[in-house]
């Protein structure tokens, strides 16, 4: 069996993706500092696969701890998902942004490098291209300079990765993901930011359950089909088995270079009106929401091309923005 590192694995990639390994097979160990999750879903974990990962309470900025973690695990490939994950506050906050997610990385590979470790799945993120040239965005398009403090962390952490695997022969995959959203069919794991919600779905959720008294929606001039921001929506399911292709593809050894890249999302472009829309059909409940200034940081347009990711991971998102918002909705429903 083999056993996977997952850093941030409590978060709400990290808990689906945790699942999906168990369900394949794998044998996890968690790394959480806990910081934006709770240990409610380690049990939640369990519960749903009947299997209890290994858990490490860790902060990865402590280069100590992350030494002592690795001296006493050995790991058959390691996923990448625990930084700090929002625009507005990575512009506000650039130092803490820097030293988390930069930080816990470097520290990460010193480690694999210094065990001679292989397989490195990075969580990365279509924010690395900015505003594309062209839609829907292809992994031939250009990395641009970052609109904001976090999506620059993914361009460098990205170029980390790649200068390691050419200097100490490490294979690396990092998927460049779009918007997930959603829960797990069981609805015993979901999306729980602490705090404010830094991402659309979740603040919609709120809203409904009258956790937030309105929506705000960050400018409605873009040049888009609604003059509001359009974004490619992934059931969270579907980008955890995103993981488990690339993961298997490293180990398999059927990777063709030493460090690769794939767009992961749905494929298709939804404003922020028309979820608002989908969301009151999903759930049966109206929406309270007003149109504020635009968010730095924020770009107008981004939906993937997924055909790479498609042929080469032998993947598919098998879930629509429907499901998504639904099971969403009856995730906020049980809180």
């Amino acid at each position: 069996m083999k056993r996977i590192l997952v850093t941030g694995g409590l978060g709400f990639i990290g808990s689906h993706t945790v699942v999906e390994l168990q369900n394949e097979g794998f044998e996890v160990v968690i790394v959480d500092d806990l910081s934006n999750t709770t240990l409610k879903v380690l049990e939640s974990i369990t519960e749903i696969t009947g299997t209890r990962p290994a858990f490490h309470q860790i902060d990865l900025r402590i280069k100590n701890d992350v030494k002592r973690l690795f001296k006493t695990l050995k790991v058959d490939g390691i996923i990448h998902f625990a930084a700090f994950k929002a625009v507005g506050e990575s512009v506000q906050n650039p130092l803490e942004y820097y030293e988390n997610n930069i930080g816990s990385l470097v520290y990460i590979l010193q480690e694999m490098r210094d065990r001679n470790l292989d397989n490195f799945i990075f969580s990365s993120s279509c924010t690395v291209y900015g505003q594309a040239d062209e839609l829907p965005i292809t992994e031939n398009a250009p990395v641009k300079k970052a609109e904001s403090t976090y999506g620059n962390t993914k361009q460098i952490g990205e170029e980390i990765i790649q200068e390691t695997c050419k200097a100490h022969q490490l294979n690396a995959i990092a998927l460049r993901y779009f918007n997930p959203i959603g829960a797990h069919e069981s609805i015993k794991i979901g999306e729980l930011p602490i705090g404010v919600p830094q991402n659309l779905i979740p603040f919609v959720t709120q809203t409904a359950a009258g956790i937030r008294k309105e929506l705000s929606v960050f400018g409605d001039d873009y040049p888009t089909i609604d003059g509001t921001a359009v974004r490619d929506y992934i059931h969270v399911v579907d980008l955890a088995k995103a993981h488990i292709a690339a993961l298997k593809r490293l180990i398999n050894k059927t990777n063709k270079e030493n460090f690769e890249f794939f767009n992961v999302g749905s494929g298709k472009g939804s404003s922020v009106l028309e979820v608002i829309k989908a969301f009151e059909k999903a759930s049966g409940q109206p929406l309270n929401y007003k149109i504020v200034g635009r968010r730095e940081g924020d770009i107008t347009s981004a939906y993937a091309n997924t055909t790479k990711a498609n042929k080469e991971l032998n993947w598919k998102t098998e879930k629509s923005l429907n499901e998504g918002l639904a099971s969403a909705w009856k995730w906020q429903q049980r809180q």
